[in-house]
């Protein structure tokens, strides 16, 4: 058995025939082949709302169901080796960056216990938030949602009326706070590594996001006074009564300074090292960056006592579902995204035409909206690289000739990731955070009334200020 292992991986990974490109041929490809991940977004938006027993002990089972009834097809229409291949690609290129990142940011800011609690009042609320937004861009968007989201959920546990608390949460620090710097936010790294300039974002962002967030923020408040005012059936008695705030594993601040070095390395330390895997590079940065992911989480759960994780209801729960779900996104958005990266000749040509003027040029408003309402039902970071990649790939004309494109597709990716559950994976943690704290949380479709009606008239704007 051993032997016929180390045959099988030595073919796998050194055979000649096996090292071709990953590359999935979009324009061949018809729009039946987006039903599998469109399946699993209709079980994401429906099961929970009409069978959420089923869906909260299937939803792996489920999933697994839809990337087969992609995989399958596939591999008959177009062979073992390049469905191997493009599972491959998926997983090495894509997924397990994503999802160690995500993994190491979890478990370290799992680690960090704010003590103590205060009165959820309104201003309260709104400074905890802007206080959310300003670290989302300094240690990502996951890292500071799951930092901020427990204290307060704390903060309101005697308040009927906090959905919206949690809604906004996850418009401000689990997308829009994170566009400030290439560090908050997936696309903006991807970017990033494309060669766009970090303090080219920085002076770009700075005004959208600053925009948004105070738009956002003073809404929130007077809805937050609203509801805050109506609160005549406070709960009879506080879960946890308000007392000095004080904080417990600060070790792991630094452990989070180590996750923003392991990504910046990545990113300005270029070997050039790299072995290939079925058509897809592994380059020796990216590897090193994933392996010292790993340890500063390892580190964080060797080192901080475990009153403090008690303390956060710190468990698994949460990223094994983001962990299991985006696994099938990640498999089964490979032909979409194909597809778009076919562009006139694909089948979604019409999407390509919307974009672009008779001229060639970019219609910069289409660029933000394509991008944005695409980034908020697939995932935002290979969304920006097909709409990058569809208005030049090349970071320097991208910066130099086409500035309003790059900002409108950066915009875009960030921003828009909030319009539903899907759009940014940290919306889905935030939400089942707070599902276990016992907050009402709305539905799929619920979510985007909320997200439609208050962050679609505010793109609008932003759309005829810059575009």
């Amino acid at each position: 058995m051993k032997s016929f292992l180390s045959r099988f991986l030595y073919v796998l990974l050194l055979s000649p025939g096996l090292l071709f490109a990953a590359e999935v041929n979009g324009s061949s490809l018809s729009l039946a082949w987006s039903i599998p991940f469109v399946g699993i977004l209709l079980s994401i938006a429906l099961f929970p709302l009409f069978a959420a027993p089923i869906w909260h002990h299937h939803f792996g089972k489920i999933t697994a169901l839809w990337t087969l009834l992609f995989l399958i097809p596939f591999a008959v229409a177009f062979g073992l080796h390049d469905t191997v291949a493009v599972i491959v690609h998926a997983l090495f290129a894509e997924y397990l960056p994503f999802i160690v990142l995500l993994f190491s940011l979890y478990t370290i800011s799992g680690g960090i216990l704010v003590g103590g609690n205060l009165h959820g009042s309104p201003r309260l609320n709104t400074a905890l938030l802007a206080i959310g937004v300003v670290l989302a861009s300094l240690m990502g968007t996951t890292g500071a949602a799951m930092l901020m989201i427990r204290p307060l959920l704390r903060a309101n546990d005697n308040r009927r009326h906090r959905v919206h608390v949690v809604v906004f949460f996850i418009f401000l620090v689990a997308n829009i706070g994170g566009g400030l710097t290439p560090l908050g936010d997936p696309p903006l790294f991807l970017g990033f590594l494309k060669g766009v300039g970090f303090f080219w974002t920085v002076e770009h962002m700075l005004l959208p996001v600053l925009l948004s967030t105070l738009a956002l923020l003073t809404v929130f408040y007077f809805v937050d006074r609203y509801f805050y005012a109506r609160e005549d059936e406070l709960l009879p008695s506080d879960p946890s009564p308000d007392s000095p705030l004080k904080l417990y594993g600060t070790v792991n601040f630094l452990l989070l300074g180590g996750v923003v070095g392991a990504v910046l390395l990545s990113g300005v330390w270029r070997p050039g090292v790299a072995f290939t895997v079925m058509g897809t590079p592994i380059e020796l940065q990216n590897l090193m960056r994933d392996l010292l992911l790993l340890g500063l989480a390892l580190a964080s759960l060797k080192i901080t006592p475990a009153p403090v994780r008690a303390g956060n209801d710190f468990d698994w729960g949460p990223i094994l579902e983001v962990a299991k779900l985006f696994a099938g996104i990640f498999l089964t958005i490979v032909p979409v995204l194909a597809i778009l990266r076919a562009g006139s000749e694909g089948s979604m040509a019409g999407l390509v035409a919307a974009v672009t003027h008779p001229d060639g040029s970019p219609l910069n408003g289409m660029y933000f909206w394509m991008s944005g309402l695409l980034s908020g039902f697939l995932d935002n970071a290979p969304t920006y690289l097909v709409f990058f990649n569809l208005a030049s790939g090349d970071a320097q004309v991208m910066m130099n000739d086409l500035p309003q494109t790059l900002l409108a597709v950066s915009m875009g990716s960030v921003f828009m990731g909030a319009l539903s559950y899907i759009g940014n994976a940290p919306n889905f943690m935030v939400k089942a955070i707070a599902d276990q704290r016992g907050v009402p949380m709305p539905s799929f479709f619920g979510y985007m009334a909320w997200s439609c009606a208050i962050l679609l008239p505010w793109f609008v704007l932003l759309t005829l200020f810059f575009f």
